[in-house]
């Protein structure tokens, strides 16, 4: 039987090689389809390392930006790196903002929504963050399709180990699907809601580009298996380096598909 795992976000450098390089090529795309004016003053939910902060900053040219998270070892790094004096970070829950009602223009959240007890609570407390017709997007991955570099890793873990089954997150968060998106925007009040399949490639030097991050801790198919013994988890790490679609040169291009939706906040009466 597989050791259950609690996820772990503390470790913003060793995050960083596993998803945020990723999410980056995601947040370009999302910010793209947002179309959004510069001079907006925006909220970053779930900030994690700083990822969509950072091409907010770039992309939009912002009047600015507060990112908050959960893990002060994410808001940690993220501070560190990202010095532009329009951001600041804080440290808090998602569920409960520290921020004053209707102060933004846009809010935000990637890859975060799957891992809050209470997204629909999350999701008001956005809204109630945002001015009368506001923008509010998220994007998630698509664990249980083609975010493939997590399939791999549970398909293959799932075939040693059938307890694994509980931990993988194309199990774990049915939220991560067009339709309960949709209906999750719905349900906060939200207006003209509507959603986007984004599809980048993640490109991998070698195997060991691919493997090292899940040695890292971070994030539940990290925190599995580092869970294991270093016996079992060569032989995961065997498994998959046989399943992958690896190059004559050794590089493997996967797909990364994310989910991403959008709606307008409604004036309240």
């Amino acid at each position: 039987m597989s050791v259950r795992c609690k996820d772990n976000w503390a470790a913003g450098k060793r995050y960083e090689p596993y998803v945020g390089r990723w999410s980056r090529l995601v947040a370009k795309d999302f910010l793209a389809w947002l179309q959004a004016p510069p001079c907006l003053d925006w909220l970053d939910v779930g900030c994690g390392t700083g990822a969509l902060t950072e091409v907010i900053v770039q992309q939009t040219r912002p009047r600015s930006v507060v990112g908050i998270d959960a893990s002060a070892g994410f808001v940690a790094h993220a501070r560190a790196h990202i010095t532009d004096p329009r951001v600041t970070f804080d440290t808090a829950d998602a569920q409960s903002l520290p921020v004053e009602s209707a102060r933004f223009d846009a809010a935000v959240t990637g890859l975060m929504l799957n891992f809050v007890p209470n997204p629909l609570h999350a999701v008001c407390e956005m809204a109630r963050a945002v001015r009368p017709d506001g923008v509010l997007a998220a994007y998630v991955w698509d664990y249980a399709g083609k975010m493939e570099l997590m399939r791999y890793f549970w398909d293959a873990a799932v075939e040693l180990d059938s307890a694994a089954l509980e931990l993988d997150e194309g199990r774990r968060f049915p939220l991560c699907q067009p339709g309960p998106l949709a209906e999750l925007f719905t349900k906060a009040g939200l207006g003209e809601v509507q959603l986007l399949a984004i599809d980048v490639t993640t490109r991998f030097r070698d195997f060991d580009d691919y493997w090292a991050p899940f040695l890292g801790g971070q994030g539940p198919a990290p925190g599995y298996a580092m869970s294991l013994s270093e016996e079992r988890r060569a032989a995961l790490r065997e498994r998959i380096r046989g399943k992958l679609p690896m190059a004559s040169d050794g590089s493997i291009d996967l797909m990364a598909r994310a989910w991403a939706v959008r709606g307008l906040a409604m004036a309240t009466t």
